[in-house]
């Protein structure tokens, strides 16, 4: 391990980095590992002090625009392609490689995919909203997608409340779609839905979604027609959308729904050996209280545009998921859905779930998509979504070991294997 040398750098565009470099010379410093994420501040994530101590350079870098529109965060000079010119204008870096966590997949792979194929490849009649310019980006060398999530599109599909009655309200709450209440199978020591409730459930979901699709495209039309509320844009307030971990709608309060893999993978024990076996889930029941009734902790409040190019992802009508998968989104009717966009990845491709993480499955769907020929899938036991072991999980103390550690060790192998 190398001692780190953290600079506080400020790229183009005034967009706010942090370099992490060994404080002597190494080998592996050639290789640099750009980190950010589509809303939150990534300067000081562990991939940062983790890679760098194992002799990586490793940029951390923040968007300007959180919660902003996607492809403005991608392709403008306050963006990750000023993080990349950045790290290409470092004499010591050769190769740079994508790590995206969480929402920050959505970005990068997006990113990625336009930079290897052109704007173009977002302008089909597939897309809710072409993407908008005709800039090239230059391309990474590679990307890791380090419990990634299905993408912003999708985890604002999940976090939906079907149970929303009317669009001005919170709390007009249809019962019979309503999660929390004991005669639909809501018990706070564990829940006993039924397979009806769960796909009506869903159903309703992916129907009030596709609706919250239609209205924003009507009011982006009169807006180009100079006929909105505003000049630019208008604002767009969804109850019971909330996006983040406890707003997560259905799997979150039931664990046997997005509980294993469908096929057997790597799976990183506590002691560093690994297996091949079906993936299981060792999340637990969450959320015992709706939020769909608060305005600051239900509510999501988005633009119009935002919505539409960021958040907005088309399902079709058998939309569900069960144990092992997810069907019935069209992944390519967005740029803002991970799968969608590793389809257009060719870059050298390293796809790791956290089995005590609240969106490991989606780590099997963005592997299945990856167009990548050379690629690779492994899950770390009992580590959580940021990576630490899940001590409120072990059966005895130190079950699952140093997680970080064996993640970073993996990611450490990956890299250093040659193929850059």
């Amino acid at each position: 391990m190398y001692d780190v040398k953290k600079t506080f750098v400020r790229l183009t565009g005034r967009t706010p980095g942090v370099l992490y470099e060994p404080k002597e010379a190494t080998a592996k410093q050639r290789i640099a590992v750009l980190v950010m994420h589509s809303d939150e501040d990534y300067l000081d994530f562990s991939t940062g002090d983790a890679l760098a101590k194992r002799g990586y350079t490793v940029l951390c870098a923040n968007v300007m625009n959180k919660e902003g529109i996607l492809f403005t965060q991608i392709q403008k000079t306050k963006s990750v392609r000023a993080a990349v010119a950045y790290l290409r204008g470092l004499k010591t870096v050769e190769k740079i490689v994508l790590m995206g966590h969480s929402g920050g997949a959505t970005l990068l792979s997006a990113y990625q995919a336009v930079a290897e194929n052109g704007p173009e490849v977002f302008k089909g009649p597939e897309k809710i909203i072409p993407y908008p310019s005709d800039e090239t980006l230059p391309p990474a060398d590679g990307i890791m997608l380090l419990d990634a999530n299905w993408g912003n599109a999708a985890m604002q599909l999940f976090s939906l409340d079907p149970a929303v009655e009317d669009e001005n309200s919170g709390k007009m709450i249809n019962p019979e779609l309503d999660l929390f209440l004991p005669e639909n199978g809501f018990h706070k020591d564990g829940v006993t839905y039924t397979k009806d409730f769960i796909n009506r459930y869903q159903r309703a979901q992916s129907e009030r979604n596709n609706c919250l699709i239609e209205y924003a495209l009507s009011r982006l039309l009169l807006l180009e027609n100079g006929n909105g509320n505003y000049a630019d844009d208008e604002p767009m307030i969804i109850p019971g959308a909330a996006q983040g971990f406890f707003n997560n709608k259905l799997y979150a309060q039931d664990p046997d729904l997005m509980a294993h893999t469908q096929g057997a993978y790597r799976l990183i024990h506590a002691d560093g050996s690994q297996t091949t076996e079906i993936i299981h889930s060792l999340r637990r029941q969450e959320n015992d209280v709706s939020l769909t009734e608060s305005f600051w902790e239900g509510a999501r409040f988005l633009s119009v545009k935002t919505f539409l190019t960021s958040y907005a992802v088309r399902t079709e009508s058998d939309f569900g998921y069960d144990a092992s998968r997810v069907w019935g989104i069209d992944w390519d009717s967005s740029y803002s859905c991970v799968p969608g966009n590793m389809r257009h990845v060719s870059a050298p491709t390293l796809v790791m779930g956290m089995t005590a993480g609240w969106e490991f499955l989606a780590s099997e769907t963005i592997f299945s998509h990856a167009a990548a020929k050379d690629k690779e899938i492994a899950f770390v036991e009992g580590a959580t979504h940021l990576f630490r072991p899940a001590k409120h999980m072990e059966k005895q103390e130190g079950q699952f070991g140093d997680t970080e550690k064996n993640l970073y060790d993996f990611v450490d192998a990956w890299l250093s294997s040659g193929r850059f």
